[in-house]
């Protein structure tokens, strides 16, 4: 199947001539101008170990989009890492740079008119950026989830970012002796990817997959694994198809998918941040949705099927090996809509068929559920007029309450020279 492709432009004018120009300059051929042109999105970076490894994933996914018939052109976005590029303007620059990567894209890939694009997601900003120019340009785009780092062992025990994370503050409050840290620091990373643990990063790339824009099967995945690469090269070849196809986000993120996406952040305790990164693909693709809304309304009968760390005992590689978002997805079909259309063309119903879930214990069924409440609730009240999100755990629960006085008063920042 064919269709016209807007990036090609009558034969002899302008922008086909210096267009043909550059790439004959590039050793693109003249007849391959005239194929799909697919916008390989990067955000390689010597920074952080999140991104260190796209430049390999890249050569892969640019192999499988031209044996389909495609064309690929790698571009780059800004890579923020939490960890790293989050110590200057005290984080400031965070956030803002997940709108700076949907701006690179856009102007990268709506500047020279691009038919699709392959995103490689990796730390907690770059997916949301992502998603939001997926959302906001509507052309043809498969997410990649291109995995998670391995970890360490200290003393015996497994050790992780997270675990170094969490002893950076009890070694500023005293309870751990910086040399232990130090220990920790350096066993916690063997290798590229984004950080262990359901934080940021891994809930986005969940989130990919159960809103329908990543391939099933595909999160979370080992970094630079056997999985992953099979993953890299299946996308390659399928955006080609969904251009020729005209599949486009806004076809896919329905109502439906975001629901879909809260239940399953839901189901497995996910970052809270995923509430605000779904609320601006929303906003971007122009979908209506209410992210907030959905967590406040879906939280109550979303029950809590897996229990992977921070929230809960079992590692990101043990929730993989269950069967990752697609198995969860399985367990939760009944919550569902199953009838949500997705990146391979077909219902999740249809890309649930046949899956089975490898280790029940560490992704349950609903009638068997880790915890029966919500591990995220939406807060109402006189100290947050517009709610705010909090998650409460999977233990059993006590009756919390706090009595004591309120600040007040104007707030004033610390001056910063």
């Amino acid at each position: 199947m064919t269709r016209p492709l807007r990036s090609n432009f009558p034969r002899g004018s302008y922008l086909w001539s210096v267009r043909n120009a550059h790439w004959r300059a590039l050793g693109i051929p003249e007849e391959d101008c005239e194929k799909p042109k697919i916008a390989v999105v990067n955000s390689s970076s010597e920074l952080a170990a999140c991104f260190s490894h796209l430049d390999r994933v890249a050569v892969e996914v640019k192999a499988a989009i031209r044996a389909a018939g495609g064309v690929p052109f790698e571009i780059r976005t800004a890579a923020p890492s939490d960890f790293i590029t989050g110590a200057g303007a005290r984080g400031a620059y965070m956030l803002g740079a997940r709108d700076l990567v949907t701006n690179d894209i856009e102007v990268a890939v709506e500047g020279a008119q691009l038919d699709g694009m392959v995103c490689l997601t990796s730390c907690d900003k770059t997916v949301p950026g992502q998603l939001m120019a997926a959302a906001r340009l509507n052309i043809p785009t498969l997410l990649v989830p291109c995995g998670y780092q391995p970890s360490g062992e200290y003393r015996g025990k497994h050790m992780d970012i997270e675990e170094v994370f969490i002893g950076a503050m009890h070694a500023v409050t005293g309870h751990l002796p910086v040399e232990e840290l130090v220990g920790m620091s350096r066993e916690a990373i063997r290798g590229p990817g984004v950080c262990s643990g359901l934080g940021t990063a891994n809930s986005m790339h969940i989130v990919c997959e159960a809103l329908g824009m990543a391939l099933p099967g595909s999160a979370p995945v080992a970094a630079l694994s056997s999985k992953m690469m099979a993953d890299v090269r299946a996308a390659g070849t399928r955006i080609v198809q969904m251009v020729w196809d005209d599949l486009k986000p806004r076809d896919i993120l329905t109502p439906g998918a975001f629901a879909n996406a809260v239940r399953v952040v839901l189901s497995v305790g996910g970052s809270l941040n995923t509430a605000k990164h779904l609320q601006a693909v929303s906003t971007e693709g122009e979908c209506g949705v209410d992210v907030y809304g959905l967590f406040e309304s879906l939280g109550p009968t979303t029950p809590v099927l897996a229990g992977v760390r921070p929230i809960g005992e079992h590692s990101i590689e043990a929730f993989e090996a269950a069967g990752g978002c697609r198995a969860l997805m399985k367990q939760l079909a009944p919550l569902l809509d199953t009838g949500a259309l997705t990146v391979t063309g077909a219902a999740v119903a249809d890309n649930l068929r046949g899956v089975e879930v490898a280790d029940a214990e560490v992704i349950r069924p609903i009638d068997r559920p880790v915890a029966p409440h919500p591990a995220i609730v939406l807060l109402r009240g006189n100290l947050a007029p517009e709610s705010g999100l909090i998650k409460t755990g999977i233990a059993p629960r006590k009756v919390r309450s706090f009595t004591g006085p309120a600040a007040s008063g104007p707030r004033t920042r610390p001056s910063r020279r």
